[in-house]
């Protein structure tokens, strides 16, 4: 197991936003695009929430939460391209753990492993999405194997720690 990088210290962000559009006339097809583009501009998280809206429409509610720095490139965006009228937005306060990438191997090649720590302690362990999903697909085994196997990893080298 190797350890890769530790790109970011537990810290506390005070200049992030959370941005919410309701909408209820827009094509799902554009969901995948709207949330890809937003990610493209640099969005921290993008996520959507059924909700049952006034007179009882089924509709969703577009959630962003982005640095404050880029806020109004993000509304103007959302602008153009939902079918949303008004945007609410607030600020926010984010804790981020300190994480660190290691490397482990499995019997079907090397995975990252993403370790959050609070207060120097080990707290979360997770696999990469993307290289379980590579490792399943070159393997043709289930990704939830690559995924336990490469958490299992994860814990071992934890416990060395």
């Amino acid at each position: 197991m190797k350890n890769m990088k530790n790109n970011l210290n537990e810290h506390i962000d005070k200049q992030m936003v959370k941005i919410e559009v309701s909408l209820d006339d827009m094509n799902p097809e554009f969901y995948g695009y709207i949330m890809e583009q937003l990610f493209s501009m640099g969005v921290n998280d993008v996520y959507i929430v059924q909700v049952i809206m006034k007179k009882n429409r089924p509709g969703q509610v577009l959630h962003i939460l982005c640095r404050e720095e880029i806020r109004e490139k993000v509304m103007d965006f959302l602008f153009l391209e939902t079918t949303t009228l008004g945007i609410r937005y607030t600020p926010y306060t984010v804790h981020r753990l300190e994480r660190t990438f290691i490397e482990v191997e499995t019997e079907w090649g090397k995975c990252t492993v993403k370790i959050g720590k609070r207060e120097g302690k080990i707290v979360q362990i997770a696999p990469e999405y993307e290289d379980c999903v590579r490792l399943a697909k070159e393997h043709q085994v289930p990704i939830k194997w690559v995924y336990d196997l490469v958490k299992e990893k994860g814990y071992q080298w934890a416990k060395e720690q």
